[in-house]
């Protein structure tokens, strides 16, 4: 099998990006699919095995179970390029496993019961359960705990930074302070929110013959109860039992999981776009890093390439797991073969999801909060004390607050002087006053403080 040099790849993935996916590769890949799919034929044959009312199936003893377990546990380069080899005569991925492990188990002399090898399957009952498979195991080992690492930034960047008041903009328009931490915080509780749902999610899988109605093994077993042994099976892989399908899983759960990978995504990329504004407004800076490069022809310049590079392959992976959520419910029949080639392609997905998250990662463990041009920026925009000044005239029943203030403020620059100025003119009560006179933009933040020491845990 020859070897392509990463400069030499059609996709980034397999080139520019391969070492961020390297251990993903191994849940998706070619040979990771021919893994798992000798592992659904190997259990169903050990399952048969147990099964007391199949009489023609000798039990495996534990010597032979180990031997026979080992073929995935095994499972190597030189396995999967011999179930290619055999491929070119099948014309047949699965009926190339299928050969495969008859020939294994032929060279390790355990013979019987090597026509029960893919006995009353169709192709589709091993490809449900192994695509699920490396979905569920590429999502746990790979891209939950990528989420978690991003989380852990988040959550210190909130803890940290929950007094550091910021202005706020709404509408790109100077509003309401804000702190730093509570606007991290938010991300926290959204992507924490996400990561539960993503995690809560069961996969289903199938295992009923040619088109759902388990006739074949039916027909020869009918004093088997099928059912209950299609129910075990699945449970003994990790997933919830789909009894009820056409020849093909329905992928309705599967689609859940893409869509709430997506919804992650979606939150990952807001974070990407308001840290690249903050640091563009100066609210943090970057670390800089020696060597390296911002621009080819401007020389200062740092830049936020990371959260940029993460932006553009959230979309990449979204694009894929949306129209993977879309299509893959959606099949003729009893069956046509479009999900099959679509399948193939959630690595894919995932893959440009977890590039994304490293990216996201690195640079926010780039970032610098940048305190001295927070308060400069506050210190510009007294003008969002207007909230506070006519929310207070309105307490004490003062005539038109809002509108006042509105004639003062709006779309004009207000120093803290003009403000001030303003306050003492008003006819109000002097505690009252005083109190808004000791007010400024940075110390107008309301309950930020609190919020993250309640909900940042």
């Amino acid at each position: 099998m020859s070897t392509l040099n990463s400069l030499q790849t059609i996709s980034p993935l397999d080139g520019r990006y391969a070492n961020q996916i390297g251990k993903l590769a191994g849940y998706f890949c070619e040979g990771a699919l021919m893994k798992y799919r000798v592992l659904v034929e190997v259990e169903y044959l050990l399952a048969l095995g147990r099964e007391p009312q199949i009489k023609e199936v000798k039990r495996y003893n534990s010597q032979e179970t180990k031997k026979i377990v080992n073929l995935y546990i095994k499972f190597c380069l030189a396995d999967a390029e011999r179930i290619k080899e055999i491929e070119k005569t099948t014309n047949h991925d699965v009926k190339a496993v299928e050969y495969f492990i008859k020939e294994k188990l032929t060279a390790l002399k355990i013979t019987k019961n090597l026509e029960f090898v893919h006995f009353g399957l169709t192709s589709e009952d091993v490809n449900n359960l192994a695509y699920t498979l490396m979905l569920r195991n590429g999502v746990e080992k790979e891209i939950i705990p990528a989420i978690e690492d991003i989380l852990k930034v988040i959550k210190r960047l909130a803890q940290a930074n929950r007094g550091v008041a910021l202005l706020a903009l709404t509408h790109g328009q100077p509003a309401t302070p804000t702190t730093l931490g509570k606007e991290m915080a938010v991300f926290y509780s959204r992507l924490s929110r996400s990561l539960d749902q993503l995690r809560a999610i069961k996969l289903e899988g199938k295992l009923n013959g040619a088109v759902g109605n388990y006739a074949a093994a039916n027909l020869v077993y009918p004093q088997v109860d099928w059912l209950k042994f299609s129910e075990r099976f699945i449970k003994l892989l990790g997933f919830n039992p789909n009894l009820l399908t056409t020849q093909i899983e329905s992928h309705d759960v599967s689609a859940m999981m893409y869509d709430a990978i997506a919804r992650t995504n979606n939150i990952v990329k807001d974070l990407d776009q308001d840290m690249w504004l903050y640091i563009s407004r100066g609210v943090f800076k970057l670390h800089k890093k020696a060597g390296e490069v911002g621009s080819s022809t401007m020389p200062h310049k740092v830049n936020p390439i990371n959260f940029e590079n993460s932006e553009g392959n959230l979309g990449l992976a979204n694009s894929l797991l949306r129209f993977m959520a879309d299509k893959l419910p959606v099949s003729r029949l009893q069956r046509d073969l479009t999900d099959s080639t679509v399948s193939r392609n959630q690595g894919v997905a995932l893959a440009y999801s977890l590039v994304a998250y490293q990216n996201t990662l690195t640079g926010l463990e780039k970032l610098e909060v940048d305190t001295k041009s927070i308060r400069v920026e506050l210190d510009n925009h007294w003008e969002v004390l207007a909230e506070a000044v006519q929310t207070t005239l309105r307490k004490l029943g003062y005539q038109k607050p809002y509108e006042k203030l509105k004639e003062l403020t709006r779309g004009e620059k207000v120093t803290k002087e003009i403000m001030c100025q303003f306050i003492k003119g008003l006819e109000i009560d002097k505690k009252e006053k005083e109190k808004l006179l000791e007010l400024t933009p940075e110390t107008y933040i309301g309950l930020s403080v609190e919020l993250v020491k309640r909900l940042v845990k």
